[in-house]
């Protein structure tokens, strides 16, 4: 289940909730009992490499196409 990040407006305090991504925007009452809440923006990694390069594709052979990338099938 997903957790989302919430920050109180009234008191500061930090928060996670563990929801499901259908009541991701629902509004969240902080721990101290306050309504005055916002959800903050998340970042999630999917993998990938450090330094924010993009992977590259391994090179050579392949190609693609319905013969491996040499067609004359067509």
């Amino acid at each position: 289940m997903p957790r989302y990040e919430f920050r109180c407006h009234e008191c500061t305090t930090t928060f996670e909730v563990d929801r499901p991504m259908a009541a991701a925007s629902d509004p969240a009452d902080c721990p101290h009992g306050h309504s005055d809440t916002v959800k903050l923006l998340s970042t999630v990694s999917l993998g990938g490499r450090a330094g924010g390069a993009p992977a590259m594709a391994p090179s050579g052979g392949g190609g693609g196409g319905c013969c491996g990338g040499a067609c004359g099938c067509g």
